[in-house]
C-alpha cells in the first residue's frame, strides 16, 4: 500500500486531498495542529492515521514522522495567508507567523521527509510542496504570503536537484483560486475572483503522487479558467 504524509490536513486543500488519496487506498498520515478534525476523518478510514502536530515544531514534526513509518510521497501543504495589507501596515509579529509556518514548517517537513526517503528501502519518494500562483505572479497587499511562495519555489527547485542520488523526486503544485474557507476570507477584499472547486487541485496532487519513479511533475498550474492570464516569465 503506497503511503502518503499530509500537512495542514484539517481543512481546505489537504482535507479534500486527504479524503481523495484515502478514497483511492492510499494510507494517508494527517498532520495539523487540530487533532479533533483529523481525529473525525480517521473515524471514517481504517488507512488514516492522525498524526496532530504544530508544523513550526520540529520536535513534534519528527515524533510524527516516527509514528507513520516509510513514506512515498509527503504532500507539503500547510500554510497561511497572513495580513492583507501594504507591507508598512504589516506587523512585524504577523511576517514572523507566516515566515514559520510557510517557510520554516515547509523546511521542517521536507527534511524529515528527505531523511526518511533516503535512508528507507526502498530508497527514494516523492516531495510535493504547495506553492501557488503567488509564487511568481503577486496579489494586491500579500507582502507575506507572496514572499514566502517565492521562497517554496527556491525550495522545490533545491530539493529536486539535491535529491536525484537518491531518488527522491520533488515537484511544487500552484494553485489558483480552489475555493476553501481561507478563499472566502479573500474574496471579501477582492470581490468576483474567479474560483473552481477545491476537488481539482486535490485531483492535481493525486496524479503527481502517481507519477512512475522515473518521472517528475516539476512544476503544475492548476487554476480557475475564467482568472486572468498569467504566466512563468
Amino acid at each position: 500500500m503506497k503511503s502518503v504524509i499530509i500537512t495542514g490536513a484539517s481543512s481546505g486543500i489537504g482535507y479534500a486531498t486527504a479524503e481523495l488519496f484515502l478514497n483511492e487506498g492510499w494510507r494517508v498520515g494527517l498532520i495539523a495542529r487540530r487533532g479533533e478534525l483529523l481525529e473525525a476523518l480517521a473515524d471514517r478510514y481504517d488507512t488514516a492515521v492522525p498524526l496532530p502536530a504544530d508544523v513550526t515544531d520540529a520536535e513534534a514534526m519528527e515524533a510524527a514522522f516516527d509514528a507513520f513509518g516509510h513514506i512515498n510521497v509527503l504532500f507539503n501543504n500547510a500554510g497561511l495567508f497572513g495580513p492583507s495589507a501594504t507591507i508598512d501596515e504589516v506587523p512585524l509579529e504577523d511576517w514572523a507567523q507566516v515566515l514559520s509556518v510557510n517557510v520554516g514548517g515547509m523546511f521542517i517537513a521536507a527534511r524529515l521527509a528527505f531523511a526518511r526517503m533516503r535512508a528507507q528501502d526502498p530508497q527514494g519518494g516523492r516531495i510535493i510542496n504547495n506553492g501557488s500562483l503567488s509564487a511568481y505572479v503577486p496579489r494586491p497587499n500579500s507582502v507575506c504570503y507572496t514572499t514566502t511562495k517565492h521562497a517554496v519555489t527556491g525550495l522545490t527547485k533545491t530539493l529536486s536537484l539535491d535529491g536525484r542520488p537518491f531518488g527522491i523526486a520533488c515537484g511544487q503544485i500552484d494553485i489558483g483560486n480552489a475555493e476553501t474557507a481561507l478563499l472566502q476570507e479573500l474574496k471579501k477584499t477582492q470581490p468576483g475572483t474567479a474560483t473552481m472547486d477545491v476537488s481539482n487541485a486535490a485531483a492535481s496532487v493525486l496524479h503527481m503522487a502517481n507519477m512512475p519513479a522515473g518521472a517528475n511533475v516539476q512544476f503544475m498550474t492548476v487554476m480557475a479558467t475564467t482568472m486572468p492570464y498569467i504566466g512563468r516569465g
